[in-house]
């Protein structure tokens, strides 16, 4: 009998003692207490931090985008967040000049369930000054067919005075892939590298015959006419301010109500065409147009980099004196844009500066 009641107990504590024990908490369990502060104010011995009220409050990580508002002290709580790291970015109109925004942001915060983490943000005024890539449409709409050319690219002036686009070049940067990658400057020559399409305005720079007004939008369209027509759940391009047309391909598409950016490079018989994921476009002055070694530097007017959400591989490229960061592209054939969050401002960091929208918006915001 007692070899028994031993047995038993052996048994016992081999089925109970050594199983795995329950985890103490689940994931989802993280929270961030940030407050807001603005240095508007300086005496002769302190600066004075002011809360930022009712300010956007942008959280991103790989499960998405989470939008929040501060309080009255200028706080934020963000609750019941998985383990990740996460990204702030807080936004708010000046008080006074509209012109400015006062934006700030916060990268690599570390979330853990089950933690608490504190911080604070300090925001600077932005103003928005400018030509700048406004939109990018690249994913196509949602469909079984692959069918992806109603891609348009959104221009915006963000100063209050006219500007002009004559000459000026739009590129996609996709090559030198073997090297520093895609927009990279791979000689540290003041230079950026793999511009595989360029597509040009008429006229030279400095001329003013094609002007882009304050606070006008740009809509550029690969094909610009009415997609809806060949899929339900596109987009009408056929009222478009410009149109990419390759005169070196006989196939392609020419609205002849729209007038054309032409093709710059005669080897490339394509039409003009981004990736629907992940790709570097950029705008120039066109004071640059030898591009087959890369566009000065010096010459870029904007450019935004973007790439998949989420993955792991992703390499940023696109040189930090052009943009600091890269926007996290919505799924192809999704119906998805990527666009500013304020129509104009750019803090020269597309991770912050961007968000996905549904639907695309070509000529407004």
């Amino acid at each position: 009998m007692k070899q028994l009641i031993l047995f038993f107990s052996i048994l016992g504590f081999l089925l109970f003692g050594c199983a795995e024990q329950p985890p103490l908490s689940v994931d989802g369990e993280g929270r961030l207490e940030v407050v807001v502060l603005w240095d508007s104010t300086y005496s002769e011995n302190a600066i004075v931090a002011l809360p930022v009220t009712n300010a956007k409050v942008f959280l991103s990580s790989r499960y998405g985008m989470k939008i929040s508002t501060t309080d009255e002290n200028g706080k934020i709580y963000l609750e019941n967040l998985p383990t990740s790291t996460y990204g702030l970015s807080v936004r708010k109109p000046h008080p006074v000049d509209p012109n400015i925004m006062l934006i700030g942001t916060k990268q690599d915060l570390n979330v853990v369930s089950g933690t608490i983490i504190h911080d604070t943000i300090f925001v600077k005024p932005i103003s928005a000054t400018g030509i700048v890539i406004n939109e990018i449409y690249a994913a196509g709409p949602i469909n079984n067919i692959f069918y992806f050319y109603d891609q348009f690219i959104e221009l915006y002036n963000a100063s209050d005075s006219v500007r002009y686009l004559d000459g000026m070049i739009v590129m996609r940067v996709s090559g030198n892939s073997d090297g520093k990658g895609p927009g990279a400057d791979e000689h540290d020559d003041g230079d950026i590298d793999g511009v595989t399409f360029a597509f040009k305005f008429p006229g030279y720079p400095g001329e003013k015959n094609i002007p882009i007004y304050p606070r006008q939008f740009v809509t550029l369209a690969v094909d610009a006419v009415n997609h809806k027509n060949m899929i339900s759940t596109s987009i009408d391009l056929s009222n478009a301010d410009w149109e990419f047309y390759n005169q070196y391909s006989p196939e392609d598409i020419d609205n002849p109500n729209v007038p054309n950016l032409i093709n710059v490079f005669p080897h490339r018989t394509q039409d003009f065409l981004i990736n629907l994921v992940g790709d570097v476009i950029v705008i120039a002055d066109g004071r640059d147009s030898v591009l087959l070694d890369g566009v000065d530097i010096s010459t870029v007017v904007d450019g935004v980099e973007y790439q998949p959400n989420p993955h792991p591989q992703s390499r940023k490229t696109l040189d930090p004196r052009v943009d600091r960061g890269y926007v996290l592209s919505p799924p192809r054939y999704s119906g998805k844009s990527m666009q500013r969050k304020e129509p104009g401002f750019d803090t020269n960091d597309s991770s912050t500066d961007f968000e996905i929208i549904d639907p695309p918006t070509p000529g407004r915001q």
